[in-house]
């Protein structure tokens, strides 16, 4: 036999061993108990090891294919792109609540100190959650209980210590919050900075993806054999989903109840989360899968419990001064400061007719909102763009 000819069998068996045999140690070494698969195992295992996945293309040629890049160097400094990514994204929360406080009229000095504290909570929530959830893996090797910076926050762990921590520290640094009004405030932030943490987070880190598949969409992972379905960017497209979806209740939805923004936001995340781990990402008889799912569920059930006794009470919670204030700000082009004084005393009786006399001037071609007003100079009076980021 040609000396190529033998090389490249080989090779392709030592490809076809490191699909069959990667995550199944038993198997390779029962294959490795003949000499000579014992070199093809080793090669397997070699391919696996490194990031590069290797494949053979349908006309016998190669086509390499590399993960996205989990590390780089910077001299002798070795920056995980993970952690990069959540610091991205808590920086992208800080700023976008802080534009949702300014923009109705709200101290904001205060936000600073409270995501530090933010910060800290959720992450070693998130990972002590995680931890507890694969337990025995963490027993075998309890090194790697520290090593963030290969992945492993659960979601769930982030949010059970970082929102009763911000909450806390929110009453204490600003009392004109009523914890209703917060959470409206709050809600849309997470389920943002959700969507961004998926596409910087989990997408950029060790075994980031899901279940193996051969869809073209498919995409490889480090630690990962073969085409993973990139379930972070599902996950991401589902939280923007639901992130316009609730900003357009809270722009268009002017008599809601206070609170109806949180819990529409939580059981539509709740709903979304179930779906993604039972669909993408559960494994039979794991039960760190089971407990998300059932999660998941618990989180829809309370989100669409909620949501139904608001708006059945919706008279003894109404929406803030300033919520109003900016909701009418946004319908007439005018700044919440100068309307927040004609709601003074204002039940909320008359609010929703104001909302909607001031929304009939964006659809007149511009004639009512391009008209001047002697309180301008005689310059035509704009309308701001109250979008929400």
């Amino acid at each position: 036999m040609d000396p190529g000819t033998d090389r490249q069998e080989r090779r392709g068996k030592s490809l076809l061993l490191s699909d069959m045999v990667i995550d199944n140690s038993v198997v390779a070494d029962r294959l490795a108990t003949r000499p000579e698969i014992c070199l093809l195992v080793s090669v397997a295992r070699c391919y696996s090891a490194s990031s590069d996945i290797q494949r053979a293309d349908m006309h016998g040629g190669r086509l390499w294919m590399k993960p996205i890049p989990v590390q780089f160097h910077i001299g002798p400094l070795v920056v995980h792109t993970y952690g990069i990514g959540l610091a991205i994204t808590f920086w992208f929360a800080y700023r976008y609540f802080e534009r949702r406080l300014k923009q109705r009229g709200y101290p904001w000095a205060w936000v600073t100190g409270m995501f530090v504290w933010v910060i800290v909570a959720a992450i070693i929530g998130a990972r002590v959650m995680h931890v507890l959830a694969n337990l025995s893996f963490y027993t075998a090797d309890p090194a790697q209980i520290v090593q963030v910076w290969h992945g492993g926050l659960s979601s769930f762990g982030g949010l059970i210590a970082g929102i009763p921590t911000g909450f806390i520290i929110a009453r204490k640094r600003c009392p004109d919050l009523s914890l209703a009004n917060l959470a409206d405030l709050v809600a849309p932030v997470l389920i943002a900075a959700w969507g961004v943490g998926r596409l910087l987070g989990p997408q950029l880190m060790v075994a980031g993806g899901g279940h193996p598949t051969h869809q073209w969409f498919g995409m490889y992972y480090a630690d990962q054999v073969g085409k993973r379905l990139p379930v972070p960017i599902f996950q991401a497209m589902i939280s923007f989903g639901i992130f316009f979806t609730v900003i357009m209740i809270e722009k268009r939805m002017a008599n809601r109840p206070a609170g109806f923004v949180a819990s529409s936001t939580v059981g539509m995340w709740g709903l979304g989360r179930f779906f993604e781990e039972h669909l993408w990402l559960a494994y039979p008889g794991h039960l760190g899968a089971v407990l998300v799912q059932l999660a998941g569920l618990g989180l829809f059930a309370v989100g669409l419990g909620w949501s139904v006794w608001l708006l059945a009470h919706r008279e003894s919670h109404p929406l803030p001064l300033a919520e109003r204030a900016f909701i009418m700000a946004g319908a007439s082009g005018a700044t919440v400061d100068s309307v927040s004084p004609s709601l003074d005393g204002d039940n909320g009786d008359s609010f929703s007719s104001q909302v909607m006399e001031s929304s009939d001037l964006d659809g007149d071609n511009g004639v009512r909102n391009g008209s001047t007003d002697a309180r301008t100079g005689g310059q035509p009076v704009t309308t701001e763009d109250p979008a929400e980021g």
